[in-house]
């Protein structure tokens, strides 16, 4: 593996995301698109004797489909597609019981906290939250009953970087700990967790794998087989399964994902030199930047980055909230990683879960913006943050 990554590409990326799974020869009619399957059963020759599939909670010729390429596309051998990213997140953690232990990442998604806390842990299963920027603060969370590490790289929200490749060594002589990636801030288009030493890489492929905002679905992707079948067993056993149609798209969504994000990057760039520029920004974490305090971790686990960026308003709660309010370009809602440009106030809104204090020691602030940069024409994004930036702190509109 190359000690620097960056501005590199994973070989044939686009043609697996196109091909892989998609072969015209499963199909009688030889069809190019693969088709929507919606049966819930299928006919058995003789009692016990299927063609491949019985029930489609435990297999579907869709949902195979988009489970084998999105398998490839993050170098792994199997995949597996949940209802949401949360129940890919769920099932994971049912691999685990009563008395196991979790390090996760203290800035963890808002549901992903949520449910660690609040579901999870009536359940009997133990969480420490732990900054992964500092190894030595995860080396110091291990117990002997430490089952799971569960991270994100880049974390939602503030954008914290984690070596994945150092988690890996933190862990190489327990082999019953559990390494799971959420990657869904970067795709495997930009990181590939199993490279760095994750065991199952997981993705909330409602952003950018499908990328188009109308699906909400999860992905799990492994190496191995004995975390698959685990995985598997406890897909269909408790049925987070999508539909067809959700398949369907989704693997649509997957064969444009190499040129979305290559333009997300390239947008996503020119949005973080603007804001880092501007007086009345106080801080800019664009992991893509060289100002990003975790940057050099970023090239050489990263190819490059995605259109995700958070920063801090030079006021308080009043003008943050003017200023997304004036947003005419960006749509203030929650969730990111569609064409679309989205805006959100993770305290008020994605995070608000989180209990204030611990909001307020991540830097989860009242002026705390994140965005999630789409595929319109910079200019015109730009103009628009800077118009609704004027109006939020009552100046004239900064000069370019």
């Amino acid at each position: 593996m190359a000690d620097n990554l960056w501005g590199q590409r994973f070989e044939k990326f686009a043609t697996s995301a196109i091909h892989v799974g998609q072969d015209p020869e499963k199909w009688k009619s030889m069809m190019v698109v693969p088709p929507i399957t919606p049966s819930t059963t299928f006919k058995q020759a003789v009692p016990g004797v299927t063609a491949g599939y019985d029930y489609s909670r435990g297999g579907n010729p869709t949902r195979e489909c988009l489970e084998s390429c999105v398998a490839s596309l993050e170098g792994g051998k199997y995949g597996l597609a949940f209802a949401s990213g949360l129940a890919a997140c769920v099932t994971a953690v049912q691999m685990l019981k009563a008395g196991d232990h979790v390090i996760t990442t203290d800035d963890v998604y808002g549901g992903t906290n949520r449910y660690f806390q609040k579901v999870a842990a009536k359940f009997g299963l133990e969480f420490s939250f732990v900054d992964f920027t500092d190894m030595e603060k995860v080396k110091a969370a291990l117990r002997p009953n430490t089952k799971m590490i569960w991270c994100e790289s880049p974390t939602n929200p503030t954008m914290k970087v984690t070596d994945l490749k150092a988690v890996s060594n933190i862990i190489q002589d327990r082999e019953e700990i559990i390494f799971c990636v959420d990657n869904t801030f970067m795709s495997p288009y930009f990181q590939r967790p199993l490279m760095h030493g994750a065991h199952v890489v997981m993705h909330s492929a409602t952003k950018y794998m499908n990328g188009h905002s109308d699906v909400v679905m999860g992905l799990l992707i492994t190496n191995r087989k004995d975390l698959y079948d685990r995985l598997y067993f406890l897909q269909m056993a408790t049925g987070p399964v999508p539909s067809a149609f959700d398949c369907y798209l989704c693997n649509r969504g997957l064969k444009t994902l190499a040129i979305r994000m290559e333009q997300h990057q390239k947008n996503a760039k020119k949005v973080a030199d603007f804001l880092e520029g501007h007086k009345h920004v106080e801080r800019v974490k664009y992991a893509g930047s060289p100002s990003h305090p975790q940057y050099e971790i970023m090239k050489r686990q990263a190819t490059g980055c995605s259109g995700m960026i958070a920063f801090w308003l030079d006021g308080d709660l009043e003008k943050c909230k003017k200023f997304l309010s004036n947003l005419k370009v960006f749509t203030l809602a929650e969730s990111l990683g569609g064409y679309e440009s989205l805006a959100e106030h993770p305290a008020l809104m994605t995070h608000a879960s989180v209990p204030p204090e611990a909001r307020k020691v991540l830097g989860i602030s009242d002026n705390f913006v994140r965005l999630s940069v789409g595929l319109e024409d910079v200019e015109d994004i730009i103009n628009d943050l800077d118009q609704a930036m004027a109006k939020a702190v009552s100046l004239p509109t900064v000069s370019r």
